[in-house]
């Protein structure tokens, strides 16, 4: 009978024991699985998303909130800044490349971002088919925007208000699909981009604003007519200053609807237009002590940098991480605590039937070997079964996240992970030690003579 067999019939004669034994080795490494893997994709989540930007300047707010919505898509903006003031921003000689953002639709949890060309260069996007947008709500999606949605060129997406999948959806305003993007391993991949104008147009930003301009000047045109109508009954006097202040209104009304039909032009830009944040890549290295200051001391905007912010993020996240990675190895301790009082008390009960191997030719070394695989099989199954729940959890997790910040690939295998399973297996084997000298230096003759 090979060692494997009798192992496996030795574990089930002890099958309660065994399976608590297991059950903790899982728990252990389903933990372990779960902290290493989501630590090491995120870092590197954040390294790739944030890897051109030097700073993100946006509306008065929390720095991280800041950057969390603008970089990774994983949070609400802290509002809107002035275009004319972004404007003005980006004329600044420290700065080499600005890239405007406008945030507040989604396509079933996958953000529509409204941006210009300089977006592409800064993320250093290519187009796998299709071609850039050319006019308002043409679009361009990312691959797993396409993938998950089984959209082509050509199809038409409506998007919702808000950021949260569930918000109005703008039925009069469809997107058309015209571009889809190479795999970047980015947030890229989960967004829309469309340019700014889409933005201000699905949400009638433009037309609000020149139905407010043409009733306010519809409404003095009307306080016109209506005074010349009364000039028949004042006299002359009266009518020469009312004409001369009803000159002076028609004046005004031509300016509004000239500012009016200036829309799209440079004339547009001061009419109290809305961005969301400024994604900045720096020109010189003297901009880094300089520029931020700038911006958060005289302007009404402020600066957060993607560098500083991740890594207070991370030393917030750091002393959780270490307290459930200690908690994991505690577990798996316990594991193997459980294997060797196992294992310990089995030989009490199996002291007879080694001593009949032993009787019957097995050597000494044979029982030390069986009790070690022993201790082995059973952390290398627990091991095996944590393996299994820590990428049943991480898949969970992942459909738990909104579709912009899905970077979690719970079907992916680590090579962390192995290490993990041979620690596991390593605690079962040093476990089952004390068990196997015991059985090593099991006596026949003692032991079949008291039988």
């Amino acid at each position: 009978m090979s060692t494997l067999h009798l192992v496996w019939k030795n574990i089930t004669q002890q099958l309660g024991s065994a399976l608590l034994s297991i059950l903790l080795t899982a728990f252990g490494v389903a933990i372990l699985v779960v902290i290493y893997i989501t630590s090491d994709t995120f870092e590197k989540q954040l390294d790739n998303n944030s890897k051109n930007i030097d700073l993100v300047v946006g509306a008065k707010g929390s720095p991280l909130q800041l950057i969390l919505s603008s970089i990774y898509h994983v949070d609400y903006p802290t509002g809107n800044i002035l275009l004319s003031d972004a404007e003005e921003l980006r004329n600044n000689p420290l700065i080499d490349l600005a890239v405007p953002m406008s945030l507040g639709d989604n396509y079933q949890g996958h953000r529509i971002i409204g941006t210009d060309s300089s977006y592409f260069d800064l993320y250093e996007l290519t187009l796998a088919e299709g071609k850039m947008w050319e006019k308002s709500f043409e679009t361009v999606i990312g691959s797993e925007t396409a993938r998950k949605n089984k959209l082509k060129i050509g199809d038409e997406v409506h998007s919702a208000h808000g950021l949260a999948e569930n918000g109005h959806v703008h039925d009069e305003h469809p997107f058309k699909v015209v571009g889809i993007l190479e795999p970047t391993a980015t947030v890229v991949d989960n967004l829309l981009l469309c340019d700014l104008a889409s933005i201000w147009d699905v949400h009638d930003i433009a037309h609000d604003e020149a139905d407010h301009n043409h009733q306010h000047a519809e409404e003095h045109e009307d306080a016109h007519h209506h005074a010349e109508s009364d000039d028949h009954d004042h006299k002359h006097h009266d009518a020469e200053e009312l004409h001369a202040h009803d000159h002076t209104v028609e004046e005004a009304d031509t300016s509004e609807v000239r500012v009016v039909k200036s829309i799209g032009d440079d004339v547009y830009k001061t009419q109290g237009l809305e961005i969301t944040s400024l994604l900045i890549r720096y020109s010189s290295p003297a901009a880094i002590s300089t520029l931020p200051r700038m911006i958060n001391q005289s302007t009404s905007m402020q600066a957060a940098s993607p560098a500083m912010e991740t890594t207070r993020l991370f030393s917030l996240l750091g002393v959780g991480i270490d307290s459930l990675e200690i908690l994991a190895y505690v577990i798996m301790l316990i594991a193997g605590l459980s294997v060797f009082i196992s294992l310990y008390n089995a030989l009490k009960e199996r002291k007879y039937d080694l001593a009949v191997m032993r009787s019957l030719g097995a050597g000494k070394t044979k029982l030390f070997t069986l009790v070690i695989v022993e201790g082995l099989v059973i952390t290398f199954i627990g091991g095996l079964v944590g393996l299994l729940l820590g990428h049943l959890a991480l898949y969970y997790i992942s459909t738990q996240t909104g579709q912009s910040a899905d970077f979690i690939q719970a079907l992916a295998i680590n090579l962390t992970e192995w290490l993990i399973l041979l620690i596991a297996s390593a605690i079962g084997m040093i476990a089952a030690i004390l068990p196997a000298i015991k059985a090593y230096n099991t006596t026949i003759s003692s032991i079949l003579g008291d039988k």
